[in-house]
């Protein structure tokens, strides 16, 4: 018997709407962002990620359009398993993950001294890579 092919990205994801980070009125996500990664920016509000920020979950949906700046809300995905697009340091299987440049995610850093206070920022268990496309990663 051969195993069946699953979508894990459809198992239990769990999804949290937020406000949305701005810049000279402007909101910092676009519908072109669904699909990457996304960090908590102030209080229930997210925006892009960047290199070495704590990846919040990934972007499933925003509200309204894009011309409706302040007025959106975004849907994220923020525990579950989906998939990000990966950047350069790429992640293994069994490693965790932190932002990268673009809405990507990168292998996260060793623990160290250096780390900020509440603890490392790495997130999630890479279950799966491809290539140095993306990562199926289980978000915990």
């Amino acid at each position: 018997m051969t195993i069946r092919e699953q979508n894990l990205e459809t198992i239990a994801p769990i999804l949290a709407t937020f406000g949305i980070s701005q810049t000279a009125g402007v909101d910092d996500l676009k519908d072109a962002d669904i699909g990457l990664a996304v960090t908590v920016t102030a209080d229930n509000e997210v925006g892009p990620g960047g290199d070495g920020d704590l990846v919040l979950g990934k972007l499933i949906a925003l509200s309204l359009t894009d011309s409706d700046d302040g007025e959106r809300t975004a849907t994220v995905q923020i525990g579950g398993i989906c998939r990000l697009p990966i950047a350069a340091t790429y992640p293994d299987v069994g490693e965790r993950v932190v932002g990268a440049a673009d809405g990507a995610v990168r292998q996260a850093p060793a623990l160290a001294g250096y780390d900020p206070a509440g603890g490392n920022v790495a997130r999630g268990l890479v279950l799966a890579v491809n290539g140095t496309t993306d990562a199926t990663i289980l978000l915990t």
